[in-house]
This record gives structure tokens, sequence and C-alpha cells, in this order.
């Protein structure tokens, strides 16, 4: 498993032979995640490796692309893969509710499940968590921080 890092924005990236498998704030978060989900997987610092998918999030970050199309590696539950298939289709610069992800893939009754699924999105940003608000429009946790949400929404909304 490859990583790099994206100083500017603060960003750890991770993948896998079959791709993306990994987005977060530092090394220490991508260790952890690692050693739970892909044990015997060695990881090792090669920013080459990740130029293409460093770059296509350079120009999401510069308003330039609003879908990423690397391949993506979900090392997840089938309930959350359902999940995650569900934010890849939240159309870029919009919104929607946990309760109207719970309905989408079949399971409404089941919102505190899919927060903790959102909770739990290795792939934040790509697979887009942040679009993701409470019932009432409130900004609810992100696996980024707050503060990141707020701005990766703002940016959106600049660039719609």
């Amino acid at each position: 498993m490859f990583y790099g890092t994206m100083q500017e924005q603060g960003l750890v990236l991770a993948k896998t032979n079959v791709g993306i498998c990994f987005i977060g704030n530092n090394l220490d978060q991508l260790k952890s995640w690692q050693k739970r989900y892909l044990p015997k997987e060695v990881l090792q610092q090669d920013e080459a490796k990740l130029a293409a998918e460093k770059k296509q999030l350079l120009d999401y970050y510069e308003g330039k692309r609003k879908t990423f199309d690397f391949p993506l590696d979900f090392e997840v539950t089938p309930f959350s893969k359902r999940v995650y298939q569900a934010l890849l289709q939240i159309p870029y610069g919009e919104t929607t509710t946990y309760g109207e992800i719970a309905e989408k893939i079949g399971r409404k009754t089941a919102v505190r499940a899919v927060g903790r699924a959102i909770g739990a999105n290795p792939i934040w940003i790509v697979v887009p968590c942040h679009r993701v608000i409470g019932k009432d429009g409130s900004l609810t946790g992100y696996a980024g921080g707050l503060d990141m949400k707020t701005q990766l929404l703002a940016l959106e909304k600049a660039h719609k």
C-alpha cells in the first residue's frame, strides 16, 4: 500500500493496487486505519504513485473538478458500501440528510447505522460525506473536522 501527502490541504492519501483506500488528516490516522482494515499491507511512501489522484484533488480544490474518476478500494462492510455508493450520487454543491441516504438504500429506519457508516468513511472528499447534513440543516460530524466540512461546502457552493 502506498501513501503520499498533500501538505497545503493537510491530507494524507493511501492507495492499494486496486485504488484509493484512505484519505485523512495525518499519517497517524492512516496507520491506525491500516492496522485495523489492512493489517497485512506494508505502508510505503511513494508520492509518484499518487500523482494522478493528487492532481484531481488539487483540481477539485481549485474549483476545476466536480467529480473524481480514479479507482477506489473500499475495505468496508456491504452495508457501508451501499451507503458510500449513495454518497457518490449526491451532486456537487448539494446536500442531503442521513435520513434521505437511509431511504435511498432502502433502509429508512437505519438512520443511525447510516450515520455510523458515514462517520467511518475512509475516503472522505472523494466519497462526499461532507454533503450530508442533519435533518434540521445543521452541520454534523465529519472525519476531517467541522471546519473542513464547512470549507468544502463553501468551496462547492462557490464553484457550482
